[in-house]
């Protein structure tokens, strides 16, 4: 194995003969650049919101110069291996588990968290959720001071990988309604009992899903033809206290409309298994991650709906799936609730597709992130 090879080459480093000297010095370099690109690639199957949040690997050239220059070599190493504090704790306490054998094989499940850790930051104000335990949690520095239950998209809507950052808050959020629920259960409800049944949830039926659409009347649509899928229409929720977004939500770029979310439905986050969404991550405590993130008490400025207000600076935000977690210097291993360790993928469906599939986001205001 490579670890062997490492070993051997150490040994052979200590060797007083030159040739043995120089071909070592030039495999570990070669092992060095390799491991170096290994740990800066960016993580598999991860959506990134903006470009610059993918890692660059650095050239062979500059990854050797800079260790040729450090004053000490040790601590260069350490510093360049050291990705960000939960990644090195999870390698850490697998090389303890597995005795540190350079001939031992690692759990294929540690392979894939340690991939997933790498587009975490080294140290940061970020908000980590994890969908294997359905959990988000608040972190400053390496040092977590929150974290609060969550609900993640079910097991045929599972919220994807997103490494983005959170430039706003949506106070008094409209809810889109997911366009399969408008033709399985708005339309069939507004055939039965009447444009009331939209009346009474606060719904209305919009122009278009353009960000300047406007309201129409009900009694111009063919809700018929909206219950076969024969024709599509925009459906939104005003902001009530059944408006499924809750008081406020959280948007970042990412592609899918995903996003963080208030709702009423509190019921839910007494459930050990909180698959239970159509992609959208839903918050606990949404009033209480507000406050993290604005650094204030998280108070609407109006009654009017749709209310965009700046974070005083963006903060990281990651979705990720940890199913194997360090704690007190032991890896526990979770539930693959999706499939994913055993080989399974998400398959992105991109911003126009994911109108039907996800909880679809309305536009936010030019220049509010």
């Amino acid at each position: 194995s490579l670890a062997l090879e490492i070993e051997s080459a150490t040994l052979a480093a200590k060797s007083q003969d030159p040739v043995q000297r120089v071909a070592a010095e030039e495999l570990l370099s070669a092992i060095w650049v390799t491991y170096v690109e290994t740990i800066q690639r960016p993580s598999s199957d991860v959506i990134y919101g903006y470009p610059t949040l993918t890692s660059r690997p650095t050239s062979p050239e500059r990854v050797l110069s800079a260790a040729a220059a450090a004053p000490s070599l040790a601590q260069h190493l350490d510093g360049v291996a050291s990705v960000n504090p939960i990644y090195n704790q999870l390698r850490d306490s697998a090389w303890t588990q597995i005795g540190g054998s350079p001939a031992a094989v690692p759990d294929r499940r540690l392979v894939m968290n340690l991939d997933r850790l790498r587009s975490l930051p080294r140290t940061e104000r970020f908000a980590l959720v994890n969908i294997a335990n359905q959990t988000l949690t608040m972190y400053e520095g390496d040092k977590p001071v929150d974290s609060m239950k969550v609900v993640v998209g079910m097991q045929d809507l599972p919220t994807p990988m997103i490494s983005s950052v959170i430039y706003y808050a949506t106070f008094n959020p409209y809810w889109n309604v997911p366009e399969h629920l408008v033709r399985k259960t708005v339309a069939p409800n507004v055939l039965k009992n009447g444009v009331s049944y939209l009346t009474a949830r606060g719904y209305q039926v919009m122009t278009s899903w353009a960000a300047d659409a406007t309201a129409i009347s009900p009694d111009t649509i063919d809700w018929a033809a909206v219950a076969s899928g024969q024709t599509r229409i925009r459906v939104r929720q005003m902001p009530n206290a059944g408006n499924s977004m809750g008081k406020m939500k959280f948007s970042f770029e990412n592609g899918e409309g995903i996003f963080l979310h208030d709702t009423p439905t509190k019921e839910y986050f007494a459930k050990p298994l909180r698959t239970l969404s159509n992609g959208c991550v839903r918050l606990e405590d949404a009033r209480r991650f507000g406050k993290w993130l604005l650094k204030r008490e998280p108070v609407a400025p109006s009654t009017t709906p749709e209310q965009f207000v700046q974070l005083p600076v963006g903060v990281p935000v990651y979705i990720t799936y940890l199913t194997a977690m360090e704690s007190s210097g032991k890896i526990a291993f979770l539930n693959d609730i999706y499939g994913w360790d055993a080989g399974g993928r998400f398959k992105p469906l991109g911003a126009a597709a994911s109108a039907a599939r996800w909880c679809w986001r309305s536009t936010p205001r030019r220049g509010s992130r």
